[in-house]
């Protein structure tokens, strides 16, 4: 999503959160305001997974285990012979921005 998209998303969610303050938006809608204005989670490419292992000297092993996967699908991701689910970049992306103490 471009810079121009999020913009207006800002403002339509701000707006609709000032009407929900108001009393003119219900809950539900508000979610669904939330719900639109949430970034999506980027893929990671091979070198961007060993990049983020290697800032936080992790071994492939520790890696697995702090996503709850396998060292093989570690490895995997590392070579491009297999690509992270969303679940997995959720993860990867909740690392990445907020480091290893988020993920315990």
């Amino acid at each position: 999503m471009g810079r121009k998209n999020s913009r207006i998303l800002d403002a339509v969610h701000e707006t609709a959160s000032d009407l929900h303050k108001l009393g003119f938006i219900d809950k539900r809608a508000m979610e669904s305001y939330d719900a639109l204005c949430i970034p999506p989670v980027p893929e990671y490419t091979p070198e961007q997974i060993k990049s983020l292992r290697d800032r936080y000297h992790l071994s492939q092993s520790v890696l697995a285990a702090v996503l709850n996967t396998s060292i093989s699908t570690i490895q995997k991701w590392e070579i491009g012979e297999k690509h992270p689910g969303r679940p997995s970049l959720k993860l990867l992306n909740i690392l990445d921005r907020k480091g290893l103490a988020a993920m315990t």
